[in-house]
C-alpha cells in the first residue's frame, strides 16, 4: 500500500487558482481565516482501493497510524487473517520518517495488535512523485479544481466523487485533536529499536517489524 498526507486544505471562498467551466465569484487571495483540514490517503494497490481521511488538527505520527488502524477495521475478518505482511510505501516526511520515534513506536504496537508484519519502504529525497498515492492527489486536484470548498460537506462530497481506476474512494473525517512534538526518550527508543529489522545497506529506508 501507499500512504501520504496531502497539503492542508483551507475551507472558504478562495479560488485556489483553480478554473471552472462557469463563471464563479471567489476571493482573489487566501485570507487564512477558514477551517483547515489535512487529507491523509491510504491506497491499496492490489485492490485499487483509496481511503481518504480528513483531519481537523495537525499532521502527526499518531494521526497517520490512527488512520491505518481505521483502514484495518474496514477489512473483513477473512482478509485480516490472510494478510501476513503489509508493505507500506512512504515519503520521508517529518511525521513518518524512519527515525521518527513516535511513528515507529506506534507501528510496533499496531503490528503487535493485528499480529501482522509491517515493512516500511521509503522513497529517497526528491523522488516522492513515484509514490503511487501522489497520483491520487493529482486526480483529486483536477477533480475539484476551481470548486469553492466553502464547508466540510462540500469538501467531503467532492472528494468522494473522484475516481481512482474506476473506483470512488472511501472518505471519512475525524475531529480528533492531535498534539505535536510527541517523541520517545533515547532509553525508551532502545526497546523499540530491538523490534526493528533495518536493512543493512538501507537502514533508514527499509524497515521490517515483526509482531510478537
Amino acid at each position: 500500500m501507499s500512504i501520504d498526507c496531502k497539503a492542508t486544505v483551507e475551507l472558504g471562498e478562495s479560488s485556489r487558482r483553480g478554473k471552472t467551466r462557469t463563471q464563479t465569484k471567489a476571493c482573489d487571495h487566501d485570507m487564512g481565516s477558514g477551517p483547515k483540514y489535512v487529507p491523509c490517503g491510504i491506497l491499496e494497490e492490489d485492490a485499487d482501493t483509496l481511503h481518504i481521511i480528513f483531519g481537523h488538527s495537525h499532521k502527526t505520527s499518531d494521526f497517520m497510524v490512527d488512520n491505518l488502524q481505521d483502514w484495518w477495521n474496514t477489512l473483513a475478518p477473512t482478509e485480516q487473517q490472510t494478510l501476513q505482511l503489509i508493505q507500506i510505501k512512504l515519503d520521508i516526511g517529518p511525521e513518518n520518517s524512519g527515525v521518527r520515534t513516535q511513528f515507529l513506536n506506534r507501528l510496533v504496537a499496531f503490528s503487535d495488535h493485528i499480529g501482522t508484519a509491517i515493512q516500511l519502504l521509503y522513497y529517497p529525497p526528491y523522488h516522492s512523485k513515484y509514490n503511487p498515492i501522489e497520483r491520487c492527489w493529482g486526480i483529486l486536484e483536477q477533480h475539484w479544481n476551481g470548486t469553492l470548498l466553502t464547508d466540510v460537506d462540500t469538501l467531503l462530497g467532492w472528494a468522494s466523487t473522484m475516481t481512482w481506476k474506476g473506483n470512488h474512494p472511501v472518505v471519512t473525517v475525524t475531529q480528533k485533536i492531535y498534539e505535536t512534538g510527541i517523541s520517545l526518550t533515547k532509553q525508551a527508543m532502545k526497546g523499540i529499536e530491538k523490534r526493528l529489522e533495518r536493512h543493512p545497506q538501507l537502514p533508514k529506508w527499509d524497515i521490517l517489524i515483526h509482531p510478537i
